[in-house]
């Protein structure tokens, strides 16, 4: 009952990212809009980790299974990956070498500037 009831809570606030995003005119995801008030949940108390804790463990583990209907889908359509394939995987080496790179200096920054914040 504990799972079903976290499990709820969880769905809850993704409802209130649907919500928001039918509502607003930007272009941001509704999962977006979820995981922003999950965060402002948690961060004001209005929520207790306490309350999602073991539910959301149990969704980040079984996280691989969710892309296999997009793995399926991608096999479906070779036929039209296929004359796209070396461009897009080009593509997406640079953009995975970027991320990181990007990540890397940000995170260096940010490690540095705590530094500096110490002494």
């Amino acid at each position: 009952m504990k799972y079903l009831k976290q499990f709820l809570i969880i769905l809850a606030v993704s409802l209130l990212g649907e919500i928001c995003k039918a509502v607003l005119p930007l272009p941001i995801p509704a999962s977006i809009y979820g995981m922003v008030f999950m965060f402002i949940f948690l961060l004001t108390g209005i929520l207790k980790l306490d309350q999602v804790k073991e539910s959301g463990k149990f969704l980040i583990e079984i996280m691989p299974v969710m892309f296999i209907p997009a793995g399926v889908g991608l096999m479906s359509s070779w036929n039209v990956l296929e004359p796209v394939l070396v461009p897009v995987s080009v593509i997406t080496v640079i953009t995975i070498f970027t991320v990181m790179a990007a990540t890397g200096l940000v995170s260096q920054g940010i490690i540095r500037m705590g530094k500096k914040e110490e002494t």
